[in-house]
């Protein structure tokens, strides 16, 4: 299938010649105001610690002389969720940041309380993608929600947001978007090159559905595991944000398009979680990324003399693309995430070339940073 005209990453710059030449507005985001053709990298206060050590929000706004779309890329809502930080850093350090038009605001730490904890949670226990969109008044989470959306997530025209899976979880790499009457929205997560795109619906309290709210379109991208570095989700991830700003003429379009540039990923029905038919010790027989047929074996669980043992069995065809790495769970605990599509095909086909794609022994891109070992 063909990208969709002017969707793509060959796509127009989505700015005429007359915008080029007006003078910029500065912008202000979090109470810094950055002028046209700064890059300005700041700390925002947040409430301290009960220890009294001060806290701030991470911020980095890049506000080109040329009008354009104001691109927010955040990580690390969860703050254990480590493969975003890391995106962002080589993004921030790419020359391709010199041809920008519009305005690149870049968090790499939202939840910076959970960060410094190695946790996924803030203090007060709460998750922060389920809180907003937040109060002045209420909780340490609902503040920080509440701050994030009013100075930060309000300043921007769209959005990506940028997830692992939880701890003792993989991630294949995948967008998430609720697509359903939203077109642009659709061209963002289609040009971003995840190898699978999930139709989810907005969930309520997270940090999507509030920019929804506020009409602003935003996808996430979902790879690899918590307090984790995945070298490929990594370059995956640098890829497609740059994709998504070239679809939105934030960056000028390719003068040729790869097989790899052009690549259609596969859009997911549906996906449900495989869950442990009884507590004990997993024996997973299939890896992230696999392809499945119904009633297949994915694992065995059992108690460990290998007395009482029971098979974890695929209820459809499909592709895995969530796992548990921890094979200690109990009855209940989702063990493999399976995503339903209406070509297999096109699904494993998209899976493999991400992986040839953005391996560091094959990618054949510009030089890029030394992989993470």
């Amino acid at each position: 299938m063909k990208p969709t005209p002017g969707t793509g990453a060959n796509a127009r710059p989505a700015v005429s010649a007359r915008d080029a030449i007006m003078p910029r507005e500065p912008i202000q985001v979090a109470g810094r105001l950055i002028r046209p053709g700064e890059s300005v990298a700041f700390d925002a206060p947040l409430p301290s610690l009960y220890s009294h050590a001060a806290m701030s929000l991470p911020i980095h706004v890049v506000h080109a002389r040329v009008e354009g779309p104001r691109l927010l890329v955040c990580a690390a809502v969860h703050g254990d969720e480590i493969v975003g930080v890391e995106i962002i850093r080589r993004i921030l350090r790419s020359p391709l940041l010199r041809r920008l038009r519009g305005t690149l605001v870049a968090v790499p730490v939202v939840n910076v309380y959970g960060f410094v904890n190695q946790s996924r949670y803030l203090p007060d226990r709460r998750d922060l993608n389920r809180v907003f969109p937040g109060s002045e008044n209420g909780s340490m989470a609902a503040r920080l929600a509440a701050f994030f959306l009013n100075e930060v997530v309000r300043t921007c025209t769209h959005g990506v947001d940028i997830h692992t899976a939880a701890i003792h979880r993989d991630n294949l790499a995948q967008v998430r978007a609720s697509l359903a009457g939203d077109p642009q929205l659709t061209a963002m997560a289609r040009s971003f090159g995840a190898p699978v795109i999930l139709n989810a619906p907005l969930r309520e309290g997270s940090l999507r559905a509030a920019a929804c709210q506020l009409g602003i379109p935003m996808l996430v991208y979902e790879a690899g595991e918590a307090l984790r570095f995945d070298e490929v989700a990594i370059r995956g991830g640098v890829k497609g944000v740059f994709r998504v700003m070239r679809t939105l003429g934030m960056l000028p379009p390719l003068k040729a398009v790869s097989a790899a540039e052009s690549r259609e990923p596969a859009t997911a029905r549906s996906s449900q979680w495989v869950r442990a038919p009884q507590s004990g010790i997993l024996r997973a027989l299939k890896p992230l990324g696999a392809w499945v047929r119904k009633n297949e074996v994915l694992g065995i669980i059992g108690d460990p003399f290998g007395v009482r043992e029971a098979e974890v069995v695929a209820p459809w065809a499909g592709l895995i693309i969530g796992r548990a790495n921890l094979p200690l769970a109990n009855a209940g605990e989702a063990l493999f995430h399976i995503a339903r599509f209406g070509e297999p095909g096109e699904a494993v086909e998209a899976v493999e070339q991400f992986q040839y794609d953005f391996s560091p022994e094959t990618d054949i891109g510009p030089p890029p940073e030394p992989p993470i070992q």
